[in-house]
């Protein structure tokens, strides 16, 4: 009774006292982008100030690169570019059996194609090659793929996404539909959409993946951290939210 009687205010703060009388949640989802301030919307745009362009130039430099096994570069495969693929993960892998991120096909040819070992998670050279590959698509349309093998993984997404979780028993859908467009302690809550990743958050003043920031959040809501699976369930989820609104990789956030 005594942890209860705790976690009620950070409850009430969270589902309560960010909401001001009288606001309504948004009609429809936006990007990030839309609730940051003039000075960092500018940091996005500028690819001279955007700190994340360190990690598209690396990730060029990656992508030229051939092992010293003789195995060919990822540039000696895919020559023309990749263009419009970021948009469309994750996807289903025929070879794998199952939907895959961008970045665990990068480590899936990088192992089948080029016989390295897989990159860990968050690792530089991992988020920079995302992030170049990202690049390439700025400005295109999210297009999910219209897949009937990914819908039990998009549905548990969404479950996922609605389901209270941690001590405090909040669920994703509370802070980004219910209130998105709100306050939260002075910062603007925003749609919680996967516009941009990897992406360079201020707060970590660093790259970082989505499933960086979905760990983030379980944490603050006290709740176990997602499965890889639950990861790429949940990532899929977001990105059928966001179908239509332009790819902004590599994205700048507070």
């Amino acid at each position: 009774m005594k942890r209860l009687l705790v976690l009620a205010p950070l409850t009430a703060l969270l589902c309560g006292a960010a909401a001001r009388e009288g606001e309504q949640p948004l009609a429809s989802p936006r990007s990030g982008f839309e609730f940051m301030t003039p000075a960092l919307q500018a940091m996005q745009r500028s690819d001279a100030q955007n700190p994340a362009m360190l990690w598209v130039a690396s990730g060029a430099d990656l992508w030229k690169a051939a092992p010293a096994n003789g195995k060919p570069a990822c540039a000696g495969c895919h020559a023309s570019g990749l263009a419009g693929v970021a948009p469309r993960y994750p996807a289903f892998s025929a070879a794998l059996k199952r939907p895959v991120t961008l970045m665990q096909q990068i480590n899936h040819c990088r192992a089948t194609r080029q016989e390295q070992p897989a990159w860990r998670d968050e690792s530089e050279p991992l988020l920079s090659l995302a992030a170049y590959l990202g690049q390439q698509s700025r400005g295109l349309p999210i297009e999910p793929p219209q897949d009937d093998r990914l819908t039990p993984w998009r549905q548990a997404g969404e479950a996922l996404y609605r389901a209270r979780i941690g001590q405090l028993h909040l669920s994703c859908a509370q802070c980004h539909e219910a209130r998105a467009g709100q306050r939260l302690a002075g910062a603007v809550i925003p749609s919680g959409l996967a516009t941009g990743y990897p992406l360079y958050r201020l707060e970590w003043q660093g790259m970082g993946s989505l499933p960086r920031r979905l760990a983030n959040c379980t944490t603050g809501v006290r709740a176990e951290r997602l499965t890889q699976d639950e990861m790429t369930q949940v990532e899929l989820y977001l990105m059928q939210r966001a179908r239509g609104l332009p790819w902004e990789t590599p994205a700048v956030r507070p």
